[in-house]
């Protein structure tokens, strides 16, 4: 009788609030969140301590730290929270009448090659919904985990049962260069390629081509001579140079005819999937947002960009 009195003392308010903490690492930062006083934040973990037997959080440095029973603990209520929200989720959907947000979380390659005729099906079937697209880079788990984002779409693996995927399209890279350059002229071989000078994008730091690690694995060392953060101006950049960008097939079709696109000499496959969680499996709006999306990106016929 006594647990039973404990758990009477929970609500989803409260377990909300542990599962912000966890994500945020911060008692004021989930206040300020949410909009509350931190010690609202406080009190309500203060009490889920007692329920739980449990300090749920212990502090090292700047960061409150969840302690093991709180890690598991959280992944259940995250799982619960989804799951009552894909319950209560609208199950009929009209495009034409529909209002609300999606978020979708991808990075340049997918931007360039389904954003731009997504948004313009989007806005024509359901003019009244509101899309936001933000960087992937690496972080697209965590963006789903902390409802950051409804949709993610990338050549990344999203592995646990609270994720759902779907694959969209396969790429494979290609080596775009000026038409100058003496590599443009013949099938360029892998010694060729060693012996060019590289530009490499790394989205900021945060990413590796798979081709690097396909030709780490043929014993074949990737020494770049430029390294830029996105693939902006990529195309002005190598113009009139002796530089080479290993770059996604769909997205060099897309840049200027001033560049010459030559077959990388590996053969390495970019699966581009479609994630999403339990909190919008079951809307009407996201599920038809995902369809719409699938279509866009199957519909690209291999080695099309988006001029």
């Amino acid at each position: 009788m006594g647990q039973k009195q404990h758990l009477d003392g929970i609500d989803l308010g409260s377990l909300k609030v542990l599962v912000l903490v966890c994500d945020l690492g911060s008692f004021s930062a989930a206040a300020n969140r949410l909009q509350v006083n931190q010690s609202t934040v406080s009190y309500t973990v203060e009490r889920l301590r007692t329920v739980f037997r449990d300090p749920l959080f212990l502090r090292q440095g700047n960061r409150m730290l969840p302690t093991e029973k709180c890690s598991e603990l959280t992944e259940t209520v995250r799982r619960m929270l989804d799951q009552l929200l894909a319950f209560t989720a609208e199950q009929t959907f009209d495009p034409t009448s529909a209002t609300g947000a999606v978020t979708v979380s991808c990075n340049f390659h997918e931007r360039q090659i389904v954003m731009p005729e997504f948004c313009a099906r989007l806005r024509r079937a359901a003019p009244n919904v509101r899309l936001v697209v933000r960087e992937s880079a690496v972080h697209g788990k965590r963006q789903l985990k902390q409802n950051e984002c409804d949709v993610v779409l990338g050549p990344i693996e999203i592995f646990g049962e609270a994720y759902f995927r779907t694959h969209l399209f396969t790429d494979r890279y290609v080596c775009v260069m000026d038409p100058g350059n003496p590599l443009a002229q013949a099938p360029l071989s892998l010694s060729d390629y060693r012996s060019a000078r590289h530009i490499q994008v790394n989205h900021n730091g945060e990413w590796r081509g798979l081709y690097i690690a396909a030709l780490g694995a043929k014993g074949i060392p990737f020494e770049p001579a430029v390294v830029l953060p996105s693939h902006d101006n990529l195309e002005r950049i190598i113009a009139g140079s002796d530089l080479i960008a290993t770059i996604p097939g769909r997205l060099a079709h897309g840049l200027s005819d001033r560049l010459s696109v030559v077959d990388f000499p590996l053969d390495v496959p970019i699966h581009i999937d479609m994630y999403w969680t339990a909190r919008t499996a079951q809307s009407g709006l996201h599920r038809w947002v995902r369809q719409l999306l699938a279509e866009v990106a199957r519909s690209r016929p291999e080695g099309d960009g988006a001029s």
